[in-house]
């Protein structure tokens, strides 16, 4: 695959970094996930919006503008020949010395990978409450970094399966996340989802969920909650930006049906047509969700 390396489009395989990395010896970076759909690029703005704050938080200077991404995003496309895509974009640090460096980095290292997506066959997961803790984020607020072995550890808790995601708790016993994902349920036609100062991530597609939920006039609240009201849900889900929204049918031994007219099928179908519709993609983008 064609990748994009510091103005460069070449071989995925041709790609080289300094050792000196910071990003790579202390691990400081942050990335986002994203798709496009038939070449455009869903929710790019806001995605971009989080990476340039998490940037700010890291001293870590970086000018790609709004327009400068999407001519690369374009140019990937049609070197790998592909409309339907994956896209990590990466920013770490870049070279400094050997050593803690408290100052600001000017020169750092980004690269955009890219590879078809095609659509999944996974309709349903189950979800496992993992016994691994979901860590406390490194700062004032989760950062979508590098610092990824706390899901790393809860993933080898449930293995590779795709049909799984696990569930983490925090330090205190309250719902946090999924290892990839973030965490809804629903209790008589009300939408709950863990409150950001349980430590997670503020996902793109869960504050895309958010807003649809206020405009369709259903309830959210955002809080505090114990794994037995999870269990005691009428219905879950996940969400991330490349699985998009899907429903948790099966927690140990407790099993959740999802009706036709549920407001999981709901957000599935909207979803599905704004993240495939140009028009509504940038509507949704003006609204400015992160």
């Amino acid at each position: 695959m064609k990748i994009y390396c510091n103005g460069e489009f070449m071989n995925d395989d041709e790609v080289k970094i300094s050792p000196y990395d910071h990003g790579f010896l202390y691990g400081l970076g942050v990335f986002e996930t994203f798709r496009i759909y038939n070449g455009h690029p869903f929710l790019l703005f806001d995605h971009l919006k989080r990476l340039r704050k998490s940037l700010l938080n890291l001293n870590i200077e970086w000018n790609l503008s709004n327009e400068e991404v999407q001519t690369i995003l374009s140019n990937l496309l049609e070197l790998n020949g592909i409309e339907d895509a994956y896209i990590r974009l990466n920013v770490s640090a870049g070279e400094g010395e050997i050593g803690l460096y408290t100052g600001t980095y000017t020169n750092p290292n980004t690269i955009i990978f890219i590879k078809p997506m095609h659509e999944s066959n996974v309709v349903e997961k189950e979800g496992v409450i993992l016994n691994t803790p979901r860590n406390s984020p490194e700062g004032k607020e989760r950062l979508k970094s590098h610092h990824y072995l706390n899901n790393i550890i809860g993933k080898k808790e449930i293995g590779n399966s795709p049909n799984i995601e696990g569930i983490f708790l925090n330090k205190d016993g309250i719902l946090s996340e999924g290892i990839v994902s973030n965490l809804f349920f629903i209790k008589q036609e009300r939408l709950f989802t863990p409150h950001v100062d349980t430590g997670i991530l503020n996902g793109i597609t869960r504050q895309f969920v958010i807003y649809w939920s206020k405009i369709n006039g259903i309830s959210v609240e955002e809080g505090f909650y114990a794994e037995q009201e999870l269990l005691e849900a009428d219905e879950i889900f996940i969400s991330n930006s490349i699985q998009e929204i899907i429903p948790v049918t099966v927690i140990g031994e407790r099993f959740y049906s999802v009706s036709e007219s549920s407001i999981i099928k709901k957000l599935q179908k909207d979803y599905r047509y704004y993240s495939r519709s140009l028009l509504s993609m940038n509507e949704m983008e003006r609204s400015e969700l992160g």
